[in-house]
């Protein structure tokens, strides 16, 4: 099966991707988005260290640029660019329906298989698992009360779930940031051949949210302990 993942550089669809190569499959391209801030579609944080994701992930990588244009048309004209050399799209998609029946309609109206790995797995027990198989998650945008600016650049380790339960009982906060409440990085994985170390970003707090915009990064041997 020849595929292309969407791919954000977050916790999702580094999994996704992980999944995809796990089945035998063949990673045609990372397909990324370069969206505007307020996207319902697609994570926009960050999206330009996808390629660098890429890179340590040692699978090839495409951008796709939104631009002026509507969303889901230049989600399709890029989809539509690999016909005859896919087979299927292998998504991130968790939880949301306007996501994935957007994504399903269009591989339909292409021919494509539609594949989503994580679709309704219970979001707590997920990101424990991601935890568990070394993902090195990063939060990189915060949009919820609950989730102040100490959140940014913090490492999601199994503290850190706990706290989002914690915050899920208090204010429904998605666990695993689904309903856009948070916002994620992978520096590591069991996909990546090196992992992308984040020299230095900046935080851009404004009243009840913010971003962790990295700034540089470079890749760095596995096993290293920079």
């Amino acid at each position: 099966m020849r595929v292309i993942v969407l791919f954000s550089g977050g916790k999702d669809s580094t999994y996704a991707a992980w999944w995809a190569v796990q089945q035998g499959w063949s990673v045609v391209s990372l397909l990324t988005a370069l969206p505007a801030e307020d996207s319902m579609m697609f994570h926009h944080p960050n999206a330009k260290w996808t390629r660098l994701s890429a890179e340590a992930m040692g699978l090839p990588h495409q951008f796709f640029d939104v631009g002026g244009k509507e969303e889901l048309e230049s989600m399709k004209e890029a989809l539509a660019s690999f016909k005859g050399r896919v087979d299927a799209v292998v998504a991130g998609a968790l939880a949301s329906d306007y996501q994935k029946t957007r994504i399903d309609r269009i591989c339909h109206e292409l021919g494509f298989k539609s594949f989503a790995p994580l679709w309704h797995k219970d979001q707590e027990n997920l990101l424990r698992e991601m935890v568990r198989e070394g993902f090195r998650i990063t939060v990189v945008g915060c949009f919820a009360e609950g989730l102040g600016e100490k959140w940014l650049g913090r490492e999601i380790d199994s503290r850190a779930v706990d706290d989002l339960s914690t915050l899920n009982k208090k204010f429904g906060v998605s666990p695993a940031g689904e309903g856009g409440e948070w916002e994620s990085f992978v520096t590591d994985s069991p996909a990546h051949k090196s992992k992308v170390r984040i020299v230095w970003a900046e935080r851009k707090w404004d009243r009840n949210s913010g971003i962790y915009n990295i700034r540089q990064a470079e890749l760095s041997p596995k096993g290293s302990i920079l």
